[in-house]
């Protein structure tokens, strides 16, 4: 029986990962790495500025796979196969222990994102994964059973199995539509948003805990930690709200009117009573001061303002309509959007591979045999939180597997 050629393209997390769910499944495999740069595992260094959120304390595939504005049902069967119980326990098992922070957000204990650099190298040379770096790719040729690859520096390998986990750079899309494949047109997903000469400007580096956003027009709407920037508006709540309306955004030129309930826990009723309530007991102190809802006090001041709200007026000459208008503030406080900024360096696009193209038992093509897909490249893409490098583990596992197998 003649030794498989396997290649995966990409060093990256889905890359990397494959690479060695392949090598682990089949020692006899030759498992060729290739990385068109110098350097590998790039998003894995910046990750979490730094620190790597490998995954999500989310344990049930279900509530999982709720977390992926595209892709959800798709990886919904994977996830009951490898899931982040399984991540956790395969860094634990090379040594890399993980912790869980309160948002459920999970890191290496060190904090570091070399951490899981190193653990994935590690288990390559172990494996025997053949790492190439500076090894781009000119032109992939389907040939017989496998793959000609025609590498940029003249060379050419021959593919047995190909995975081809590349993230969302152009050129995979090219080589999935020259072998028979078709691609959702991409378009950024994970993106904060820019408000023109932005009143809140000065309070940057303030956050709420929970807020909901939306986005007037449309049905859009999420909830979450809020952060003030110097250009707008990030945290949770944005980047999902931008997550779920990664192509209605886009639609819209990234032009529209932010909505922000400041109060999502409270119903209008209940923040009158609140407010009235804070009337009678301190008639003397200046609204601008003292607030009964727990919110930060210079951006209650900032609110007041945009209420027009005189930062000297007391609660005791609270009348009804600067009442009405603070509370229109509080509920429904509008900004006008005009453009998006990347969420930090960790660029996420919707968009992709086909779906209905792929078996996701073993991430094939559906449409050429020993072609197969993981990660970013495909039509997936999660929320912030590391759901987005589960699936890259998740996919990229079973990708592995499938492709070590000898077949007939």
């Amino acid at each position: 029986m003649k030794k498989l050629n396997c290649v995966v393209i990409g060093g990256g997390a889905a890359g990397f990962f494959g690479a060695i769910s392949c090598a682990a499944k089949n020692p006899e495999a030759h498992v060729f790495l290739l990385e068109k740069n110098r350097q590998i595992l790039a998003k894995v260094r910046i990750s979490g500025g730094g620190r790597c959120n490998v995954t999500h304390a989310c344990f049930d595939p279900q509530e999982l796979a709720s977390h992926y504005p595209r892709g959800s049902k798709a990886l919904l069967g994977p996830f009951y196969r490898f899931q982040p119980k399984d991540t956790i326990e395969w860094f634990e098992k090379r040594g890399v222990e993980l912790k869980i922070e309160d948002d459920g957000r999970m890191f290496p204990i060190t904090d570091s994102s070399q951490t899981i650099i190193d653990c994935l190298l590690a288990e390559s040379r172990k494996l025997k994964v053949d790492l190439r770096l500076e090894a781009g790719i000119e032109n992939i040729q389907k040939s017989g059973e496998g793959f000609d690859l025609i590498l940029s520096d003249g060379s050419e390998l021959y593919a047995d199995r190909l995975l081809i986990a590349t993230g969302s750079h152009p050129a995979a899309h090219q080589w999935a539509l020259a072998l028979g494949h078709s691609i959702v047109p991409p378009v950024p997903s994970l993106f904060t948003f820019t408000i023109p000469n932005f009143p809140l400007q000065e309070l940057a580096g303030i956050s709420v805990e929970c807020a909901e956003a939306s986005i007037s027009e449309t049905s859009l709407v999420q909830s979450g930690p809020l952060l003030i920037t110097h250009w707008g508006f990030s945290g949770p709540a944005i980047l999902k709200l931008s997550a779920w309306g990664a192509r209605i955004l886009h639609q819209k030129a990234y032009q529209g009117t932010l909505s922000i309930n400041w109060l999502p826990h409270l119903t209008v009723e209940k923040l009158r009573q609140m407010l009235l309530q804070w009337k009678i007991d301190f008639p003397r102190k200046q609204i601008s001061t003292d607030n009964p809802c727990g919110m930060p006090r210079q951006l209650w001041k900032a609110l007041g303002a945009h209420a027009g709200i005189p930062l000297e007026k007391k609660w005791a000459n609270l009348d009804n309509l600067s009442l009405t208008k603070l509370l229109q503030v509080l509920r429904q406080d509008s900004y006008s959007i005009h453009g998006k900024s990347t969420y930090k360096q960790e660029f996420v696009t919707c968009g992709g591979v086909n779906l209905d193209e792929i078996n996701f038992k073993t991430m094939e093509s559906r449409v050429c045999k020993n072609l197969y897909f993981a990660g970013e490249v495909l039509d997936i893409d999660g929320v912030t939180g590391g759901f987005n490098f589960q699936s890259a583990w998740t996919t990229s596992w079973l990708a592995g597997q499938a492709m070590a197998e000898e077949g007939e």
